[in-house]
Parts: C-alpha cells; structure tokens; sequence
C-alpha cells in the first residue's frame, strides 16, 4: 500500500488546513484509516479514524475542531482541522488499518506548523 499525504504547511493559530491522503495498492473501500501525527521529541499519537461506513472516532484533544472524511471514488482520506493550536504542531500520517490497528504502513507525512 502507498498512503501519499499532502496538505500540511504553516498556518497562525486559530486557522484552518485540510489534509489529503491519496491511497494506492489497496481496494480502498475495503479499509479503515487514521490519522496520525508525530511532534518533535514526542511519540506518534492517534488523531482520529475513520470507518468502511464512514463512522468516525476522534482522539480526546480533537475536542470537536477536526473532521475526517473519506472519498472512496477519489480513493482519498481527508483530516479537515480548524481552530489551530501551536501544539497542533506535527508531522501528520495517514495509514490504514488491518482490523483495529494500524498496518505499519505510513507514508512520508505532512507537516503542520501552527505559529504566529
């Protein structure tokens, strides 16, 4: 599987970004996706994933300012994120999963620079 991300940048606080991740190598309405992302000098945590069916589950610090989508004709997972926080700040990956978990598969990332 090839998970291509794109989207991230620099952005003040209080804005707005909307990642994409292209998915290749897969039948893609099969899989569940997530989210990801990794600060520096932090572990990768979870952001928020997204089902077969398009139900979605966000990680606690979301707190209702993303939203993750899937379009399964463009085979492309998206992470639209508003009200900013320069602790958003991070590289952020897409996978999929196989059942629950992550696949280990990662691409190369986003970055997101939250800052004024």
């Amino acid at each position: 599987v090839q998970l291509q991300a794109s989207g991230g940048g620099l952005v003040q606080p209080g804005g707005s970004l909307r990642l994409s991740c292209v998915v290749s190598g897969i039948i893609f309405k099969n899989r569940s996706y997530s989210w990801y992302r990794q600060a520096p000098g932090k572990q990768r945590e979870f952001v928020a994933t997204i089902s077969t069916a398009g139900s979605a589950r966000y990680a606690d610090f979301v707190q209702g300012r993303f939203a993750i989508s899937r379009d399964n004709a463009k085979k492309t997972v998206y992470l639209q994120m508003s009200s900013l926080k320069p602790e958003d700040t991070a590289k952020y990956y897409c996978t999929d999963l196989i059942g629950k978990f992550p696949s280990g598969s990662w691409g190369q990332g986003t970055l997101v620079t939250v800052s004024s």
